[in-house]
């Protein structure tokens, strides 16, 4: 009886057992996941607001703990507590969960840590968050529509070739007469898809798959950035999205009190950009040897004049942040009118191309019918 309750309990666990077997899911994750950037910058602005408010760190990381929803980000908001009130820094203890806080947020509680003045470093680090949030959702808005027409058609058109098209075959078959060339083409397309449609999907799969893991290599991530560089519209986008990144980046971890050569490092990990991040390189070792950084970005063709001229006339006034800053507000208001331009341009050329693509299908089925009815006239 013992032996068949003991199975029974393994076949249909209970409450407890079940929420001790998420919580250990939850742990093992804990080290892995990545924590939304949305997330974070409203643990960010909320820790920011409590420790103004005069709240002692580990009461406020319990709060937080307490309002979180993400059980995995709860779980690290609880470790990362539990470090602090054993006497461990706060940088030192959001280090350990590199996935959840990046770079530039740890070097920044650092700085605020040795500055006293943790809540005001957070407060920024929360509107820098924002503004990659807002800057994000931009780009993305921008490419959801174009991506959803593209799909729709393809979509569309398997539904056409797979279940109409074999339909039209069938009463094509009857006809004493050969069929024009771009019917044929698309009957035999029809087969083909029809006969190996799940081959076509596991390869498109293996595909992608192979794809993500080139382009998580240096290599593959350096031929990526060049091909998006180059397209028309969109590359000239990427580029100011990065630059934005760049400028924005490097101005916060400044004004924070970041020193320069740890400021490049973040910047170059936070680019996102095998240009920015080749700049970088060169400019973390030029400013090692006592050059600025206007030296190295004047030698760079992926940044433009106004970059140039204003970081050497930041540099002169001893207000490089400053310019950084208003660089990086040009760029976003050039983005916001590049998002805009990109969807007005994108919208009839989709039209377009969706109905070409349909027109075309929709044609090529009937064509035999005009044939046959003009045979018939005559």
């Amino acid at each position: 009886m013992h032996q068949a309750l003991v199975e029974k309990q393994k076949k249909y666990p209970s409450g407890k057992s079940q929420r001790l077997a998420k919580q250990k899911a939850y742990e093992k994750q804990a080290r892995k996941k990545k924590i939304g950037l949305d997330k974070l910058c409203v643990f960010t602005q909320q820790l920011s607001s409590m420790l103004d408010a005069g709240l002692p760190l580990v009461s406020a990381l319990d709060a937080l703990q307490d309002q979180t929803t993400d059980p995995v980000f709860q779980i690290i908001i609880r470790n990362v507590k539990t470090d602090v009130s054993s006497g461990t820094a706060f940088s030192a203890a959001t280090q350990k969960y590199p996935n959840a806080f990046p770079n530039l947020f740890t070097s920044m509680v650092a700085a605020g840590e040795a500055s006293g003045a943790l809540g005001s470093i957070l407060g920024k680090v929360a509107v820098y968050f924002e503004d990659s949030v807002k800057l994000t959702r931009k780009v993305k808005g921008a490419m959801t529509y174009p991506l959803a027409v593209i799909g729709l058609a393809i979509g569309l058109v398997q539904v056409l070739l797979i279940f109409v098209i074999p339909v039209f075959a069938e009463m094509f078959a009857s006809f004493d007469q050969e069929l024009p060339k771009p019917t044929q083409w698309l009957i035999q397309t029809s087969d083909f898809l029809k006969a190996n449609i799940l081959y076509l999907i596991a390869g498109l799969v293996g595909l992608l798959f192979i794809l993500r893991k080139l382009l998580q290599t240096p290599k593959g991530k350096v031929v990526w950035d060049h091909l998006l560089f180059r397209i028309p519209v969109v590359g000239m986008l990427v580029q100011k999205v990065a630059l934005s990144r760049f400028c924005r980046t490097y101005a916060i971890l400044l004004r924070s009190g970041v020193p320069i050569l740890k400021s490049v490092e973040i910047v170059s990990n936070a680019s996102g950009n095998s240009f920015i991040e080749d700049a970088c390189r060169d400019i973390n070792r030029h400013i090692s040897q006592g050059g600025q950084l206007s030296e190295v970005v004047a030698t760079k063709p992926y940044f433009p004049p106004t970059i140039r001229h204003m970081t050497r006339a930041g540099e002169q006034t001893g207000n490089v942040e400053g310019m950084m800053n208003k660089i990086a507000d040009f760029y976003d208001d050039e983005i916001k009118v590049a998002v805009e331009s990109l969807t007005s341009l994108m919208e009839p050329l989709l039209i377009c191309f969706l109905g070409i693509v349909i027109g075309s299908i929709v044609m090529a089925m009937f064509l035999p019918i005009f044939n046959l009815a003009g045979a018939v006239a005559n």
